[in-house]
Parts: structure tokens; sequence; C-alpha cells
């Protein structure tokens, strides 16, 4: 009696299955069957059935420039930990030199750290051994720091010379969002040029030079967060 149960229990899955593949021939979207009286209740569901982005944050970056400021990056690192989330910042050299213990903490908890040239200038404008130098002595900056060369590089302005491809490896990141924070001291100017242009896997560029640019970095992450977004740093963005 055994192997005829199991027999007919295999002919019943059999048969669900069967009916299983012409329902998915014929678009519907789920289909149940009772299996006997105590063979409990079978779903069945296309794929596309499941929506994989519910399951998933939309991600964003957060990128700072020209830091690290002595009187507000601080003020920036201690709130992001309270938050729980990394950014991206691209420093200067001259300005690691001369706060080495906040690219120390930067780099302790985790933020991404990049190359923002030493002094800040326009890079296409230089010979390409003077532009070369401005990046070298800041990966240098950094690493004596970090004990971590950078990967990557934002040149002020956004003004890359396409000939130094060939003179370095480091990958450039420009930026999706500028809301010009460095224009306003109003917080809430800023806040709300992220919020009606922010698309998932963008990249934000902020300065870490003043209190409201701060305080706004602030209210984007704790507003977006309760819109579904994850912030994540550059490379994650780029290659994930």
């Amino acid at each position: 009696m055994k192997n005829v149960r199991n027999f007919i229990l295999g002919m019943d899955l059999l048969l669900l299955c069967i009916l299983a593949g012409k329902a998915a021939e014929n678009g519907m979207l789920r289909m149940a069957e009772e299996m006997g009286r105590n063979e409990g209740t079978w779903t069945i569901m296309k794929e596309s059935d499941v929506n994989t982005k519910d399951l998933t944050k939309k991600k964003v970056a957060l990128t700072f420039d020209d830091g690290p400021n002595q009187n507000y990056t601080e003020m920036l690192l201690e709130g992001l930990k309270e938050r729980g989330v990394h950014a991206t910042f691209f420093l200067l050299g001259k300005q690691v030199e001369q706060s080495p213990q906040i690219v120390k903490k930067m780099h302790r908890d985790g933020h991404l750290i990049g190359n923002h040239s030493y002094e800040h200038v326009n890079l296409s404008s230089l010979s390409d051994e003077a532009a070369m130098k401005q990046v070298d002595m800041t990966n240098e900056a950094i690493y004596k720091v970090t004990g971590e060369y950078p990967e990557y590089i934002r040149p002020p302005f956004g003004c890359w010379k396409s000939n130094l491809d060939y003179e370095t490896t480091m990958i450039e990141v420009l930026w999706n969002i500028d809301p010009l924070d460095w224009k306003t001291n109003s917080t809430a100017a800023v806040v709300e040029r992220v919020l009606k242009k922010v698309e998932e896997d963008d990249i934000i560029l902020l300065h870490d030079a003043s209190e409201s640019s701060v305080n706004a970095a602030f209210e984007i992450i704790d507003k977006l967060k309760k819109e579904g977004y994850e912030f994540v740093t550059v490379d994650e963005i780029l290659f994930d």
C-alpha cells in the first residue's frame, strides 16, 4: 500500500508540474493546487512575480571635496558615524598635511579617501609634469597618514587632462548632482536641490567646509533613508 500511495503522490506531482507548465505558457502569474486532504498546498510562481527591487535598497553616494577642514570635518565624521553611513572624501594634499589626525579618523571610520590635487588647481591648465606633481604629492601625503595610496581622483572643477590617463592608473570620479553648497549658507536650499534631482546610483557632490553644508548632508541622509536609499562609497556605485 505504501508503494501504491507513493506512486499516486508521484503522479499527482507530475500532473502538477504539467499544469504549472501550461499555466506559465498561458501567462498566468500564480497557481495553487491542493494535493489530497493532508498533502499541503503547493504554490507555483513565475520568477517575474517576485519584485527584486523591493528586496534591495536604492544606492546613492555622498562625496565631499576640498577637505579635511579643521573646523567642520570632525563634526561631519561624527554625524556620519551616528547614522551608520560611509562617504567618499576627495582630499587636498596640502590640507592632509595640516590635519593628519582628521584623516586618520576618516580612514579608521571606514570612509573611502580619494585625491583632489594638492592645492585645488585646474590640472588641465598645467603641463603634464606639473599636473602629475599635484597628483603624486597628494597621493604621498595620504599614504603617509593612512598607509594606503588612493585609487580614485576627482580633478578640481572636473577638469582632467586626457593624456594623464597614460601617466596614472587612478580612476577619475565626477558627479551627477551638484547643489552648489559652496555658494550658499542655506541648508534648506542645498537639501531641496538634492532631493529634487536624486535617483538611484547618483553621486552627490558636497563640501565639508561650512556648517550649513554639513547639516545639509545630515538632512539629506535622514530624508533619503526614509525613501529607501542606502548610502555607499563611490566604488560601489561604479563597479557593483
